[in-house]
Protein backbone atom coordinates (compact mmCIF):
# COMPACT_ATOMS: atom_id res chain seq x y z
CA UNK A 1 0.00 0.00 0.00
CA UNK A 2 1.42 3.48 -0.96
CA UNK A 3 1.64 5.69 1.88
CA UNK A 4 -0.91 7.80 2.20
CA UNK A 5 -2.31 9.73 5.46
CA UNK A 6 -5.70 10.92 3.51
CA UNK A 7 -7.59 7.40 4.55
CA UNK A 8 -10.97 7.15 6.02
CA UNK A 9 -12.80 4.13 6.72
CA UNK A 10 -16.67 4.68 5.50
CA UNK A 11 -18.92 3.84 8.66
CA UNK A 12 -22.17 3.15 6.21
CA UNK A 13 -20.04 0.80 4.36
CA UNK A 14 -17.13 -0.76 6.24
CA UNK A 15 -15.27 -0.04 3.69
CA UNK A 16 -11.37 1.59 3.69
CA UNK A 17 -10.35 3.58 1.63
CA UNK A 18 -8.85 6.98 0.05
CA UNK A 19 -10.92 9.60 1.46
CA UNK A 20 -11.89 12.44 -1.87
CA UNK A 21 -10.30 15.70 -2.77
CA UNK A 22 -12.74 17.24 -0.96
CA UNK A 23 -10.58 17.06 2.92
CA UNK A 24 -12.37 19.66 4.65
CA UNK A 25 -16.71 19.90 4.82
CA UNK A 26 -18.30 22.92 6.44
CA UNK A 27 -21.56 22.40 7.66
CA UNK A 28 -24.30 24.50 9.59
CA UNK A 29 -26.36 22.95 11.95
CA UNK A 30 -28.07 25.94 12.61
CA UNK A 31 -30.37 25.30 9.55
CA UNK A 32 -32.30 22.85 11.78
CA UNK A 33 -35.93 23.47 12.08
CA UNK A 34 -36.40 26.01 14.82
CA UNK A 35 -38.70 24.93 17.70
CA UNK A 36 -40.74 27.18 19.77
CA UNK A 37 -41.87 26.66 23.42
CA UNK A 38 -45.83 26.72 23.81
CA UNK A 39 -46.63 27.19 27.30
CA UNK A 40 -50.56 26.25 28.00
CA UNK A 41 -51.96 28.03 31.11
CA UNK A 42 -54.72 26.29 32.32
CA UNK A 43 -56.76 25.29 35.67
CA UNK A 44 -58.25 21.79 36.47
CA UNK A 45 -61.89 23.31 37.38
CA UNK A 46 -61.60 26.28 34.31
CA UNK A 47 -64.95 25.36 32.13
CA UNK A 48 -63.69 27.40 29.15
CA UNK A 49 -59.95 24.72 29.38
CA UNK A 50 -62.81 21.70 29.10
CA UNK A 51 -64.48 23.87 26.08
CA UNK A 52 -61.55 23.94 23.98
CA UNK A 53 -60.40 20.05 24.06
CA UNK A 54 -61.93 19.39 21.08
CA UNK A 55 -59.85 21.81 18.98
CA UNK A 56 -56.71 21.80 21.45
CA UNK A 57 -56.32 18.23 20.92
CA UNK A 58 -56.36 18.31 16.77
CA UNK A 59 -53.46 21.40 17.31
CA UNK A 60 -51.60 19.08 19.37
CA UNK A 61 -51.73 16.26 17.59
CA UNK A 62 -50.95 17.43 13.91
CA UNK A 63 -48.92 20.74 14.78
CA UNK A 64 -47.30 19.56 18.10
CA UNK A 65 -43.63 18.55 16.19
CA UNK A 66 -42.88 22.52 15.59
CA UNK A 67 -43.30 22.86 19.43
CA UNK A 68 -42.18 21.84 23.09
CA UNK A 69 -45.75 21.47 25.04
CA UNK A 70 -45.95 22.53 28.58
CA UNK A 71 -48.55 22.95 30.83
CA UNK A 72 -49.22 25.17 33.47
CA UNK A 73 -51.50 25.44 36.19
CA UNK A 74 -52.46 28.90 37.08
CA UNK A 75 -54.69 29.06 40.26
CA UNK A 76 -57.98 29.56 39.45
CA UNK A 77 -59.86 29.18 42.90
CA UNK A 78 -57.69 29.35 46.00
CA UNK A 79 -60.82 29.27 48.23
CA UNK A 80 -64.56 30.59 48.55
CA UNK A 81 -65.16 34.20 50.50
CA UNK A 82 -67.70 36.04 50.87
CA UNK A 83 -66.46 38.81 48.08
CA UNK A 84 -67.08 38.22 44.43
CA UNK A 85 -65.04 35.12 42.79
CA UNK A 86 -66.04 36.18 38.54
CA UNK A 87 -68.67 39.30 39.19
CA UNK A 88 -68.38 39.29 35.27
CA UNK A 89 -70.20 36.09 35.11
CA UNK A 90 -72.55 36.18 38.02
CA UNK A 91 -70.40 33.98 40.01
CA UNK A 92 -70.11 35.07 43.95
CA UNK A 93 -70.83 31.94 45.52
CA UNK A 94 -70.29 28.00 44.64
CA UNK A 95 -73.92 27.33 43.58
CA UNK A 96 -73.61 29.89 40.77
CA UNK A 97 -70.95 28.44 38.91
CA UNK A 98 -73.68 25.34 38.49
CA UNK A 99 -75.72 27.79 35.95
CA UNK A 100 -72.57 29.23 33.98
CA UNK A 101 -70.83 25.82 34.00
CA UNK A 102 -74.51 24.47 32.13
CA UNK A 103 -74.09 27.48 29.59
CA UNK A 104 -70.87 26.69 29.13
CA UNK A 105 -71.25 22.87 28.09
CA UNK A 106 -74.67 23.45 25.58
CA UNK A 107 -72.88 26.37 23.90
CA UNK A 108 -68.94 23.83 22.97
CA UNK A 109 -71.18 20.61 22.82
CA UNK A 110 -68.78 19.65 25.69
CA UNK A 111 -71.69 18.96 28.51
CA UNK A 112 -71.50 19.75 32.06
CA UNK A 113 -73.44 18.84 34.86
CA UNK A 114 -72.60 21.34 37.53
CA UNK A 115 -74.68 20.26 39.85
CA UNK A 116 -72.04 19.77 42.20
CA UNK A 117 -70.80 22.58 42.80
CA UNK A 118 -74.37 22.57 44.61
CA UNK A 119 -74.27 19.79 46.43
CA UNK A 120 -70.70 19.14 47.60
CA UNK A 121 -68.74 22.04 45.79
CA UNK A 122 -65.03 21.80 45.16
CA UNK A 123 -63.51 24.61 47.97
CA UNK A 124 -60.40 25.17 45.86
CA UNK A 125 -58.72 24.42 42.45
CA UNK A 126 -55.09 24.40 44.33
CA UNK A 127 -54.90 20.36 45.84
CA UNK A 128 -55.38 18.67 42.32
CA UNK A 129 -53.22 21.13 40.45
CA UNK A 130 -50.75 20.56 43.41
CA UNK A 131 -51.34 16.64 42.42
CA UNK A 132 -50.37 17.51 38.99
CA UNK A 133 -47.64 19.28 39.34
CA UNK A 134 -45.93 16.52 41.82
CA UNK A 135 -47.18 13.90 38.76
CA UNK A 136 -45.36 16.54 36.13
CA UNK A 137 -41.75 16.57 38.27
CA UNK A 138 -41.99 12.62 39.03
CA UNK A 139 -42.78 11.77 35.87
CA UNK A 140 -43.66 13.67 32.68
CA UNK A 141 -45.96 16.60 31.12
CA UNK A 142 -47.67 13.82 28.93
CA UNK A 143 -48.51 11.51 31.96
CA UNK A 144 -49.70 14.81 34.29
CA UNK A 145 -52.12 16.17 31.37
CA UNK A 146 -53.72 12.54 31.22
CA UNK A 147 -54.23 12.83 34.88
CA UNK A 148 -55.98 16.38 34.22
CA UNK A 149 -58.08 15.20 31.56
CA UNK A 150 -59.41 12.08 34.04
CA UNK A 151 -59.86 14.97 36.67
CA UNK A 152 -62.21 17.14 34.84
CA UNK A 153 -64.27 14.10 33.12
CA UNK A 154 -64.73 13.15 36.85
CA UNK A 155 -65.55 16.71 37.53
CA UNK A 156 -67.78 17.69 34.63
CA UNK A 157 -69.25 13.97 33.58
CA UNK A 158 -69.29 12.10 36.48
CA UNK A 159 -69.99 15.06 39.05
CA UNK A 160 -67.49 14.12 41.41
CA UNK A 161 -65.86 15.91 43.84
CA UNK A 162 -61.83 16.25 42.60
CA UNK A 163 -60.75 18.55 45.60
CA UNK A 164 -61.49 15.76 47.67
CA UNK A 165 -58.27 13.61 48.73
CA UNK A 166 -59.55 10.03 47.85
CA UNK A 167 -61.42 11.02 44.55
CA UNK A 168 -57.86 12.58 43.83
CA UNK A 169 -55.68 9.10 44.64
CA UNK A 170 -58.08 6.96 42.42
CA UNK A 171 -58.05 9.12 39.70
CA UNK A 172 -53.88 8.85 40.22
CA UNK A 173 -53.89 5.12 40.79
CA UNK A 174 -56.22 4.46 37.35
CA UNK A 175 -53.08 6.35 35.95
CA UNK A 176 -50.97 2.96 37.19
CA UNK A 177 -49.26 5.75 39.70
CA UNK A 178 -49.31 5.17 43.24
CA UNK A 179 -52.16 7.34 44.13
CA UNK A 180 -51.84 7.99 47.97
CA UNK A 181 -48.24 8.49 47.56
CA UNK A 182 -48.37 11.10 44.97
CA UNK A 183 -51.47 13.29 47.04
CA UNK A 184 -49.61 12.62 50.32
CA UNK A 185 -46.50 14.24 48.23
CA UNK A 186 -48.76 17.06 46.80
CA UNK A 187 -50.37 18.05 50.61
CA UNK A 188 -46.53 18.85 51.88
CA UNK A 189 -45.20 22.18 51.23
CA UNK A 190 -43.09 21.47 48.27
CA UNK A 191 -46.60 20.74 46.69
CA UNK A 192 -47.34 24.13 47.04
CA UNK A 193 -43.60 25.47 46.08
CA UNK A 194 -44.28 23.76 42.54
CA UNK A 195 -47.86 25.40 42.44
CA UNK A 196 -46.38 28.74 42.93
CA UNK A 197 -43.36 28.18 40.52
CA UNK A 198 -46.14 28.09 37.99
CA UNK A 199 -47.96 31.09 39.33
CA UNK A 200 -44.56 33.00 38.92
CA UNK A 201 -44.54 31.63 35.52
CA UNK A 202 -47.88 32.77 34.67
CA UNK A 203 -47.66 35.87 35.45
CA UNK A 204 -44.46 36.52 33.95
CA UNK A 205 -45.88 35.03 30.75
CA UNK A 206 -48.27 38.07 31.20
CA UNK A 207 -51.51 35.39 31.59
CA UNK A 208 -54.55 36.88 33.26
CA UNK A 209 -57.19 34.36 32.61
CA UNK A 210 -57.81 30.73 31.30
CA UNK A 211 -57.34 28.94 29.30
CA UNK A 212 -54.43 30.92 27.54
CA UNK A 213 -51.97 29.95 25.35
CA UNK A 214 -48.32 31.42 24.95
CA UNK A 215 -45.94 30.58 21.92
CA UNK A 216 -42.57 32.15 22.21
CA UNK A 217 -39.41 31.01 19.62
CA UNK A 218 -35.75 31.75 20.21
CA UNK A 219 -35.70 35.08 19.32
CA UNK A 220 -38.07 35.80 22.58
CA UNK A 221 -40.83 37.06 19.42
CA UNK A 222 -44.49 36.08 21.72
CA UNK A 223 -47.72 34.86 20.60
CA UNK A 224 -50.30 34.93 23.12
CA UNK A 225 -54.00 33.96 22.63
CA UNK A 226 -56.64 33.88 25.39
CA UNK A 227 -59.97 32.37 25.42
CA UNK A 228 -60.93 29.46 23.53
CA UNK A 229 -60.51 29.52 19.45
CA UNK A 230 -61.06 27.81 16.39
CA UNK A 231 -58.12 25.54 15.09
CA UNK A 232 -57.28 28.07 12.37
CA UNK A 233 -56.58 31.12 14.90
CA UNK A 234 -53.98 28.57 16.90
CA UNK A 235 -52.24 27.53 13.66
CA UNK A 236 -52.08 31.70 12.40
CA UNK A 237 -50.14 31.85 15.99
CA UNK A 238 -47.91 29.56 15.13
CA UNK A 239 -47.32 30.37 12.03
CA UNK A 240 -46.14 34.16 13.17
CA UNK A 241 -44.15 32.89 16.00
CA UNK A 242 -42.10 30.53 13.33
CA UNK A 243 -42.56 32.60 10.75
CA UNK A 244 -43.54 30.76 8.16
CA UNK A 245 -46.28 31.19 5.29
CA UNK A 246 -46.87 27.18 5.71
CA UNK A 247 -46.99 24.59 8.04
CA UNK A 248 -46.84 20.51 7.01
CA UNK A 249 -49.58 19.58 9.85
CA UNK A 250 -49.22 15.71 10.42
CA UNK A 251 -52.12 13.10 9.71
CA UNK A 252 -54.57 12.39 12.44
CA UNK A 253 -54.23 9.61 13.86
CA UNK A 254 -56.71 6.94 13.41
CA UNK A 255 -59.92 6.61 16.09
CA UNK A 256 -58.95 3.22 16.97
CA UNK A 257 -55.73 4.09 18.32
CA UNK A 258 -57.03 7.70 19.56
CA UNK A 259 -59.72 5.88 21.93
CA UNK A 260 -57.20 3.51 23.02
CA UNK A 261 -55.34 6.31 23.92
CA UNK A 262 -58.03 8.99 25.69
CA UNK A 263 -60.59 6.16 26.60
CA UNK A 264 -63.93 8.46 26.50
CA UNK A 265 -64.58 11.17 23.76
CA UNK A 266 -67.21 13.23 22.96
CA UNK A 267 -68.74 13.45 19.57
CA UNK A 268 -67.71 17.16 19.16
CA UNK A 269 -64.11 15.81 19.84
CA UNK A 270 -64.13 13.34 17.25
CA UNK A 271 -66.24 15.75 14.97
CA UNK A 272 -63.75 18.35 14.89
CA UNK A 273 -60.22 16.11 15.14
CA UNK A 274 -61.96 14.60 11.79
CA UNK A 275 -63.84 17.18 9.78
CA UNK A 276 -67.07 15.36 10.47
CA UNK A 277 -70.72 16.96 10.64
CA UNK A 278 -72.61 16.01 13.64
CA UNK A 279 -75.08 14.53 11.36
CA UNK A 280 -72.90 12.02 10.09
CA UNK A 281 -70.74 10.98 13.30
CA UNK A 282 -72.81 8.14 13.75
CA UNK A 283 -71.99 6.43 10.18
CA UNK A 284 -68.37 7.64 10.89
CA UNK A 285 -67.94 5.68 13.72
CA UNK A 286 -69.41 2.49 12.72
CA UNK A 287 -67.06 2.55 9.45
CA UNK A 288 -63.99 3.33 11.67
CA UNK A 289 -64.67 1.33 14.89
CA UNK A 290 -65.25 -2.52 15.56
CA UNK A 291 -68.30 -2.83 17.28
CA UNK A 292 -66.75 -5.12 20.04
CA UNK A 293 -64.33 -2.27 20.63
CA UNK A 294 -66.51 0.69 21.66
CA UNK A 295 -69.64 1.56 23.27
CA UNK A 296 -71.99 4.87 23.05
CA UNK A 297 -73.88 6.48 25.99
CA UNK A 298 -75.58 9.94 25.93
CA UNK A 299 -75.00 12.88 28.13
CA UNK A 300 -76.70 15.80 28.76
CA UNK A 301 -78.12 15.44 25.09
CA UNK A 302 -74.71 14.86 23.82
CA UNK A 303 -73.28 11.48 22.78
CA UNK A 304 -69.76 10.00 23.97
CA UNK A 305 -67.95 7.22 23.00
CA UNK A 306 -66.02 4.47 25.52
CA UNK A 307 -63.38 1.49 24.85
CA UNK A 308 -65.48 -1.51 26.43
CA UNK A 309 -63.39 -1.48 29.72
CA UNK A 310 -64.84 1.74 30.59
CA UNK A 311 -68.76 1.65 29.40
CA UNK A 312 -70.77 4.17 30.85
CA UNK A 313 -69.79 3.69 34.90
CA UNK A 314 -67.65 6.62 36.52
CA UNK A 315 -64.10 6.54 36.72
CA UNK A 316 -64.12 6.99 40.27
CA UNK A 317 -66.60 4.15 42.32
Amino acid sequence: MKNNSNMICDVETGVCGVAGEDEMEVIDFNQSPKMINLYYVTDPICSHCWAIEPVLRRFVEQYGHYFNFRTVMGGLLEKWHDGPIDPANGIYKPADVAGHWREVGEFSRMPIDGTLMIDNPVQSSYPPSRVFKVIQKNHNDAIAYEYLRRAREALYVFNLNISDKSVMIEIVNELGLDGEAIVNEAEQPTGQQLLNEDFGLARSLGVRGFPSIVMINEENKVVKIAGGRSLDYYVDGLKQVLNRKELQPKQQPSLTSLLEKEKLLFSKEIEVMYDVEKSDINNFIEKELSPDRYQVKEFLGEFYFTTNDLGSRPRIL
